[in-house]
């Protein structure tokens, strides 16, 4: 490595060394911190979707990542209820502690989060009928109904009807000899009333929209991609119901969903085998209790009245709102093929240090580790050039002994996976410790995990009560009759998909530091325990949350101290009340703290006599930021961790989870820089208040947008792959 642009090895303090140093924060005459000091994490969650929201709202954004943002707010609530609105009901219902951290009754949160969830979603309905909907036909895609169609376009649709659509319906009929037909979850769905027009008996049917057609059908192919109309799948179906129920009067329909509790519990201690556990629950999930029904504004009362009862559902968890209900299906939509309705096409780049040479058109992955650690900002630079790379070729080389990594969410088809099977079959080792509890992940792990046991790979699946949330690879290399360890520490998973879509970082290192202390880990997770302390590692459950905190502590006896202090933490959510108490405390001493956000927040920033000195900001846009930094001025000489965890229970107490410390003084100006972009008033975020509200600021005091930082990552890292220098 190139000892100019690292710590040198006086400077360095190991994680280890810096544990036994310190003793937490206690600073004489400090006020003790008020009770009502937490922001609600539900409530928090829903306002974090309601700057997704925003960003649907905004007209200076293509109408087609608009109608994207409408679509991923409707998919991160269902999940919402699924899990976390689920997870407070049954706890409720089973007499179990709920934790909450506002000290208030969980009936009352509960009732907080519907009449928060309802005006959501009610906005979110507002959002498309007066805002996109109209955009999007101005740019000429158009979604119409039925009776928008001329004569000849309605009998194309009817042929198409007949042909694709009525083959794979299954009209259900409820009667003393049909009884109420189970309503999956998410499914959409037809409620229709007809009348035997023999007796004149009114019957209740019901008509399961299929998942796997087309939610949005182009009505006619002559139309070209510039100037095109859409009809809903529900609509089609619902003009065509005479079709369906042959000899009755179809006298209404309405269209409604069923949101389940589909969160997965294990009991892991009680059982031998977690695989055929987990297959088990999944199929329990099918069936799990409804926790909220949409129904469009114009069901009657008789229907309403006979879907509440046979669902057991509660009227607050009824949520009337104007069709189309499930407006995650405009993804489809937001897929249309028109780039100019779309953000400006991004390649990313090859970083700087893995470029190939004029000489080699392949990057040598393990020349530029060994030469200097490599630090890659994704998507802005290439997950196919570093990563991907890096597992290739290590699944080529003949100089490669073994392959050790950490799988938590990728996809069966992944060049990922085919490079393990690749090592394997080579006659290489290869672990792969795969986290088949990933949620709503768990079966497709369970399918590529049995693909690469079958090629020979040693699949393990972690230790038992804690889920493996790290993401490690490890390369064992040999050279000139030695043993050479090349890692990879990331802050995102292992997949090429979501590596365009989701900003992530990743540390490759050749330090023999980091590989032991790898090597030690893997041992660790494909055995019994983890042990306690690593050098250049925080890892949890036992020692991360520790580590953090003493550090939170030192910049508070340097402010006390007089000397200069300064926090700076970047995590998708900031919940865990240990972190936020320490956070409150630095704070107290005048440690300056900033904290970038994604999610949720339960810290209250600016507070007198708590939190005055502690600013909040949440960056959503192109992608998703998901990249955890912790940063510590440390007296002038930074300590800068990146890594797998956020501030949660779950991730601190019940996940392995890794954090490693960047050495080069590059990578950590380069974080830092990223950082006071992210926190300047000139870029435009939203900004958390101590009542719990984010205030959007993105345009400056003329009415002029301010600089969007993902943007601005795109221009810097691209000058310099075009210049051949980093910042």
């Amino acid at each position: 490595m190139n000892a100019d642009a690292t710590l040198t090895e006086s400077e360095e303090r190991t994680s280890s060394d810096f544990d036994d140093d310190f003793e937490p924060l206690d600073i004489a005459g400090a006020p003790e911190l008020p009770d009502a000091r937490y922001l609600d994490r539900e409530l928090s969650w829903l306002a974090f979707n309601q700057r997704v929201l925003e960003l649907a709202e905004d007209p200076s954004l293509p109408v087609l990542e608009r109608a994207n943002f409408l679509a991923i707010f409707a998919s991160n609530l269902d999940e919402f209820f699924m899990v976390r609105v689920a997870g407070l009901k049954r706890r409720i219902a089973t007499g179990l502690a709920v934790p909450t951290n506002v000290g208030r009754a969980p009936a009352d949160v509960l009732s907080d989060i519907s009449q928060a969830a309802h005006e959501l979603q009610e906005r979110h309905a507002r959002a498309y009928q007066d805002l996109v909907r109209p955009a999007l036909a101005e740019a000429g895609v158009r979604i119409v109904g039925w009776h928008d169609l001329g004569e000849d376009e309605q009998e194309r649709l009817d042929d198409y009807f007949a042909a694709q659509i009525f083959p794979v319906l299954m009209p259900l009929a409820v009667d003393p000899a049909h009884p109420f037909p189970y309503i999956s979850g998410l499914s959409l769905n037809l409620s229709v009333r007809v009348r035997n027009s023999r007796t004149g008996r009114q019957e209740f049917a019901r008509v399961k929209v299929p998942q796997m057609l087309p939610r949005y059908i182009k009505v006619s192919d002559a139309e070209t991609v510039d100037d095109a109309r859409y009809i809903s799948l529900e609509s089609l179906i619902a003009h065509h119901l005479s079709d369906l129920f042959p000899g009755m009067d179809v006298l209404d329909h309405h269209v409604f969903r069923v949101t389940r509790n589909e969160d997965v519990e294990i009991e892991e201690d009680e059982t031998e085998n977690l695989i055929k556990a987990l297959e088990k629950e999944l199929l329990r999930r099918r069936f799990g209790p409804p926790i909220r029904l949409e129904i469009t504004d114009d069901m009657d009362d008789v229907t309403l009245g006979l879907l509440v009862r046979e669902l057991d559902v509660t009227e607050q968890e009824v949520y009337r709102l104007p069709a189309p209900l499930d407006l995650g299906g405009l993804f489809d939509i937001a897929k249309i093929d028109r780039p100019d309705l779309h953000y400006p096409p991004h390649v990313p780049t090859t970083a700087l240090q893995l470029r190939p040479s004029e000489s080699n058109l392949d990057a040598d992955v393990f020349s530029a580790i060994d030469r200097r650690d490599v630090l890659v900002h994704h998507p802005y630079e290439s997950f196919a050039t570093s990563v991907q790379s890096f597992l290739e070729q290590a699944a080529a080389d003949p100089d490669v002994l073994a392959i050790k990594q950490t799988l938590y969410r990728t996809s069966g088809d992944s060049p990922i996976i085919e490079a393990l099977i690749d090592a394997a079959e080579a006659g290489k080792q290869v672990l792969a410790l795969v986290e088949i509890k990933a949620r709503f992940d768990e079966a497709a792990n369970i399918t590529w995990a049995r693909k690469l046991e079958k090629a020979g790979v040693h699949v393990v699946y972690g230790l038992v009560g804690l889920k493996t949330h790290c993401k490690l690879a490890l390369v064992i290399r040999q050279e000139k009759g030695e043993l050479r360890h090349y890692s990879h520490i990331g802050t995102g998973n292992y997949n090429p998909k979501t590596s365009r879509l989701y900003e992530d970082m990743g540390l490759f290192t050749a330090d023999g530091q980091v590989g032991k202390d790898l090597t030690r880990l893997f041992n660790e997770l494909s055995g019994y325990a983890i042990e306690k302390k690593f050098k250049r590692l925080l890892v949890a459950p036992l020692h991360l949350r520790k580590g953090l905190l003493k550090r939170i502590a030192q910049e508070a006896r340097n402010a006390e101290a007089g000397k200069p202090s300064g926090i700076r933490i970047k995590v998708n959510s900031m919940v865990d009340e240990a972190i936020i108490d320490a956070l409150y405390r630095a704070s107290n001493a005048g440690v300056p703290v900033e904290v970038w956000v994604r999610g949720i927040c339960s810290l209250k920033p600016g507070v007198p006599g708590m939190s005055e000195h502690i600013r909040v900001r949440s960056v959503l846009g192109r992608y998703l930021e998901h990249s955890r930094i912790f940063s510590f001025h440390n007296d002038g000489e930074p300590e800068v961790f990146i890594g797998s965890a956020d501030m949660m229970h779950r991730n601190l107490d019940r996940r392995v989870e890794a954090l490693v410390r960047l050495t080069d003084r590059g990578h950590i100006a380069e974080v830092g820089a990223n950082f006071d972009k992210a926190m300047d008033d000139g870029t435009s975020s939203w900004w958390l208040g101590a009542d719990g509200v984010w205030t959007r600021h993105s345009t400056d005091a003329d009415g002029g947008p301010l600089e969007d930082l993902q943007n601005w990552l795109m221009q810097q890292i691209g000058q310099r792959t075009r210049t051949g220098t980093r910042r």
